[in-house]
């Protein structure tokens, strides 16, 4: 994965959940779902950035595993949002194409990190023999 770029995604992807937001208290008058939403989305981008400052790297995998659960958590809250016909499709369309690439790109980090443990692991009890 080059340098920042899930980083820099999950940024992006929560300047646009703000705004959609907005659009929501502001043309919709939906205040409850937007409230979820919000903190949802944010926490992803909050958790990528803290993983970058991680103590270990076992605290790295953790603050990566929380921000994949929390992007499953606002794709969740966008499949309510699509299915009670609050917004329409093409405004969760665009909203969950980018979610789906940052679920995708913090899957695999997470994989990644939990192979190379287990793969670390096997060589630390190998050499013990």
């Amino acid at each position: 994965m080059k340098s920042g770029a899930l980083r820099d995604k999950t940024k992006h992807f929560a300047v646009r959940i703000i705004r959609f937001v907005s659009y929501l208290r502001d043309e919709k008058r939906e205040f409850v779902i937007s409230k979820q939403i919000l903190r949802s989305a944010a926490s992803v981008g909050a958790n990528v950035r803290e993983s970058w400052n991680a103590q270990s790297r076992s605290d790295f995998q953790h603050k990566l595993s929380i921000a994949l659960k929390e992007a499953d958590e606002t794709a969740y809250w966008l499949e309510l949002l699509v299915e009670s016909e609050i917004i329409d499709r093409k405004q969760f369309d665009s909203l969950y194409s980018d979610l789906d690439e940052i679920i995708a790109m913090l899957t695999a980090s997470v994989k990644t990190m939990k192979a190379t443990n287990l793969s670390t692991l096997n060589s630390q009890l190998s050499t013990q023999k």
